[in-house]
């Protein structure tokens, strides 16, 4: 029986997979024009505000410099660095984080003093996301005037170093994808597929692909978010640093499942592919599907620990459906590939076993819709942001490229379904022929060069009868791969199949650079806090505040005295001295501050004030962004057990 074509035209193959294939080559084409100029990577933290404002022109030196951030990010005592006209630096060094209700904010203390002139504001760190982030301004004190110093022109996670990580972060999807879609292709649609060889070099090609991404993402990630030198990949005290981060300790994560992953390949391609007995294997199937889910949740989770599923709104709902997205792309994509492999290269797939992975191609497929309708509902916001914003136009690539994909799919599918038994029928006959074409005599199969029969007292020479051997398994092969392409269903699907994997490597690119590129809802809020004046201070008169206090410990008696300077919206400084009962300072091991609004929901704004001598401590820069009545909070700690906090309402502004 003759599989005939589906009925798509003329030319029911080439046509619309040729206008499939151009079509993606048109969106890549759109993919280069949006990428365009870009950087080496984009940031997901954004600088919203400073004080002073880039470019502001103040009349006295400030105390501090402040920065606010979009999200939290990790500082060192480097990060934020001011220099003078000449070069040098005009700062105190380790930056304070003043983070509270809801505004990310970190200050850096200045020299006192400080002549007129434009000062040069460098800062560096490292997102919630992980990505490294950096930036420049400039702000002058008096008038404007010239300055030695030159804003740098390259963002951070640049050069040679940035070039090889994006390279280790493509591999390692890659390397995923291969890794959980070919297995799960093996347990969910074809069992026999187990035991083939061209399969079980893509899956462990897969594991290894991602094994080398990962460990050189962490020996990469020092100099990646720090010095930018290749050099310092094998500095003991960069990795170690590294090993204390939340990236850090997601890569260690994915290192040790890769290894509990070792073994589930070991067990698949092993015990199981040579299991007979049906019960025995339907118990094996079970287990490793089991094991094998467990391992790629957690792999995938290590990304939606580190990235910036983790960060931004909602991340308790957006990790678990970032894990969800992962290994519904790995399903589908691992799976093509996987398939792919098993049309070309083996030669016993049954059109049951296509069948199969249809159906979990379009499960797939609608988990991928939801949880990418989610995602890009929280990357970007609103309809400026899909259309103004390079996250939202890669975004609008990735679903052109998507629905192009499915146009194949479907192409597949119907394929697929004029695929008929044929090949069931050759596999099936070319192994009842097995045995009798094993029994014929050796000239009988190779009448070209017929053998002489050995007698009983002669012995067959081991190294011919290998030979023998390899010439009739290699001609069985040929007449095997004869046979599939001669195969109209089966060389149609293959091509269709083909094209899917084209488009799928293009879809897995946008995809890699969407996780590294900031997204629109953060860009948007970027622009409009650099282009929104910050509101000045508004001045309400030094406020002082005395509040007894109790914490029912030995010498857990006093007052605290509290004095506000200048009282009003903006930055304040807090002096705090505290006292014993009889008028003398007193020691106290700790005091913290909070600030909150309840008739504006804001806060509690926490404050850490510093110890300056015995009984007295201080805060600068703190923050009151309006006015209202304000309750002020006091926690004051006399011991290790002993404590208090109290508190008192005042109108502040």
């Amino acid at each position: 029986m003759t599989a005939t074509a589906p009925r798509l035209g003329p030319s029911p193959i080439r046509r619309p997979l040729a206008a499939a294939a151009l079509l993606a080559m048109l969106i890549s084409l759109l993919l280069g024009l949006v990428l365009a100029g870009a950087g080496p990577a984009s940031a997901h933290a954004a600088l919203t505000g400073s004080d002073p404002q880039d470019g502001a022109v103040v009349a006295t030196a400030p105390e501090e410099v402040t920065l606010t951030f979009s999200e939290q990010i990790a500082m060192d005592d480097d990060s934020i660095r001011v220099l003078d006209p000449s070069g040098e630096r005009a700062d105190e060094g380790a930056p304070r984080d003043l983070t509270g209700g809801g505004a990310v904010r970190y200050a850096v203390q200045l020299h006192s003093g400080l002549p007129d002139g434009t000062y040069t504001v460098a800062w560096q760190a490292v997102s919630a996301d992980s990505h490294p982030v950096s930036g420049a301004f400039t702000f002058s004190v008096g008038a404007p005037s010239e300055t030695t110093v030159a804003l740098p022109s390259g963002g951070a996670g640049g050069g040679l170093v940035g070039a090889l990580y994006g390279i280790a972060r493509y591999a390692a999807y890659a390397g995923f994808i291969l890794l959980a879609g070919g297995s799960a292709f093996v347990l969910a649609c074809w069992q026999r597929g187990a035991g083939a060889r061209p399969l079980q070099r893509l899956v462990v090609r897969g594991w290894v692909t991602l094994t080398a991404a990962t460990l050189a993402m962490l020996l990469l990630r020092s100099p990646y978010t720090g010095s930018g030198k290749l050099a310092d990949a094998f500095d003991l005290d960069g990795l170690q640093s590294v090993l204390d981060t939340k990236p850090g300790a997601a890569l260690v994560s994915r290192l040790l499942l890769l290894g509990a992953s070792a073994l589930f390949i070991a067990v698949l391609f092993g015990a199981y592919a040579k299991r007979e007995d049906e019960k025995e294997k339907q118990d094996l199937t079970f287990g490793l599907a089991t094991g094998g889910a467990v391992i790629a949740i957690g792999i995938a989770g290590t990304w939606a620990l580190a990235e910036h599923a983790s960060t931004g709104i909602q991340p308790g709902i957006a990790m678990p459906v970032d894990v969800l997205h992962l290994l519904a792309v790995a399903a589908w994509l691992g799976g093509l590939a996987a398939l792919l492999v098993a049309l070309y290269r083996t030669p016993d797939i049954t059109s049951g076993a296509v069948r199969r992975f249809s159906r979990v191609a379009f499960g797939s497929v609608i988990v991928l819709a939801a949880t990418g309708l989610y995602q890009s509902w929280r990357q970007v916001g609103s309809w400026s942001a899909l259309t103004g914003t390079r996250y939202g136009q890669l975004l609008l690539v990735k679903v052109a490229l998507v629905a192009v994909l499915l146009g194949v799919a479907w192409i597949s599918r119907r394929w697929t379904g004029r695929l008929t038994e044929r090949a069931v029928s050759a596999a099936d006959d070319t192994d009842a022929a097995a045995p009798a074409e094993s029994s014929e005599p050796v000239a009988a199969s190779d009448s070209e060069s017929p053998e002489p029969v050995a007698s009983s007292d002669e012995e067959v020479d081991p190294e011919r009868a290998a030979q023998l051997s390899r010439q009739r398994a290699a001609l069985t092969a040929t007449k095997e791969k004869r046979a599939r392409d001669a195969d109209p269903g089966r060389s149609g699907l293959r091509r269709s199949v083909m094209v899917e994997t084209g488009i799928a490597v293009v879809l897995l690119v946008v995809t890699t650079i969407l996780t590294s590129t900031e997204p629109g809802r953060t860009e948007e809020e970027a622009a409009r806090g650099n282009t929104t004046t910050a509101p000045a201070p508004v001045s309400g008169g030094q406020l002082n505040l005395s509040l007894p206090f109790d914490t029912g410990g030995r010498d857990g008696k006093g007052t605290v005295r509290l004095d506000i300077s200048p009282g009003g919206t903006g930055a304040n400084s807090v002096h705090l001295w505290v006292d014993a009962p009889d008028g003398r300072p007193l020691d106290v091991p700790e005091v913290k501050l909070a600030f909150t609004l309840e008739s504006k929901d804001i806060g509690p704004l926490p404050v850490v004030p510093d110890r300056l001598t015995e009984g007295h401590w201080t805060a600068s820069g703190v923050q009151i962004p309006m006015a209202g009545d304000w309750k002020v909070a006091v926690t004051v700690r006399t011991s290790d057990i002993d404590q208090t906090t109290i508190d008192k309402n005042v109108k502040i502004g």
